[in-house]
């Protein structure tokens, strides 16, 4: 077996190993390091040591040989005319590069364990005149519903990626949470730290000198409440962390209506559907050929009740649409 010796530089010092090793070995994840570290393959000066320990400038990391990782099989989904029409009445805007949907809660993005029917799986259904394949260039979780974009082609895929990757992007979500946020509006500045527990993901708070976490950062604003019991926010996240809205709400206090994940059992009301209350409300960003494309999706039909409920009046979506020009 082929051992790789590396040397740690200067400017490295005081870097925790498995950022280290992350940074060396930008295909390793922190599951790998720590078996790598518990069994003995992964060494500091040729003893043992922990994924936490901080490497010195001189010492001699040890990494064992690595197979790449297999990629990942495309799980195709088979869609009849029924489910097409049903998947076509969804979208808001097309055109020759982007795709707008309005992804319906409770529909996953992606395939993933225990998970066989996916937006990404049935995007064949949604080629029309096109060659290529779409491409989903962002995610929302399973229970968020609201707009998604989908690329028609390579080029547009690259272009929004890239947008996605940036602050170029104008995100708005409408929750409704219990509890009103004191002050009404502001900005949640609250690092996350992502943990994997048994399968799922889970993304918690952490403290700012926390290297392991992310900065995250969203801006909110009360747009309505009844009493003290309930609000109606607008969520714009400045950061792409995962749960980052349903981290950060709960973190503040206001946990989101059906989020059992963030906020346990007092989300989950009788008189409420027992469904996330989080919906992806509106897109502005520039088109991959020119202008801006503003894009809104209407809620779902749980939002809906809800909203009625609490007396919360929603203005209806305004059409998605592309402005060129000055």
């Amino acid at each position: 077996m082929n051992l790789e010796t590396q040397t740690v530089l200067e400017d490295e010092t005081g870097l925790r190993l498995d950022r280290y090793l992350r940074r060396h070995q930008p295909g390793l994840t922190q599951g790998i390091i720590q078996k790598l570290c518990r069994t003995g393959q992964i060494r500091l000066d040729g003893k043992r040591t922990e994924p936490s320990a901080r490497v010195v400038a001189g010492q001699a990391v040890r990494i064992p040989p690595l197979q790449p990782p297999k990629p990942k099989e495309r799980q195709i989904v088979s869609v009849d005319e029924h489910q097409r029409k049903d998947l076509e009445r969804r979208i808001l805007y097309r055109d020759d590069d982007v795709i707008v949907f309005d992804k319906p809660s409770g529909l996953a993005t992606q395939g993933g364990k225990g998970i066989s029917v996916h937006l990404d799986g049935m995007l064949d259904a949604l080629r029309f005149e096109q060659t290529q394949r779409p491409r989903l260039v962002h995610r929302l979780d399973r229970e968020t519903s609201g707009v998604i974009l989908i690329a028609r082609h390579a080029k547009a895929a690259a272009k929004l990626a890239a947008l996605f990757r940036g602050r170029d992007i104008e995100k708005t979500y409408w929750a409704i949470v219990l509890g009103r946020p004191m002050p009404l509006e502001g900005r949640i500045d609250q690092p996350l730290l992502k943990l994997a527990d048994h399968g799922a993901t889970r993304t918690i708070p952490a403290a700012r000198d926390d290297e392991d976490a992310d900065r995250a950062l969203t801006d909110y604003q009360t747009l309505d409440y009844a009493g003290s019991k309930f609000s109606w926010l607008a969520l714009s996240p400045l950061t792409g962390r995962t749960h980052q809205l349903r981290a950060h709400t709960a973190a503040m206090g206001t946990p989101i209506l059906g989020d059992a994940m963030y906020g346990g059992g007092s989300v989950m009301l009788e008189d409420f559907a027992p469904i996330l209350h989080l919906h992806a409300r509106r897109l502005v960003l520039p088109h991959p050929s020119g202008g801006r494309l503003i894009a809104e999706a209407p809620l779902p039909k749980h939002m809906q009740e809800s909203f009625v409920r609490l007396g919360f009046d929603a203005p209806k979506p305004a059409k998605t649409v592309r402005v060129t020009g000055s």
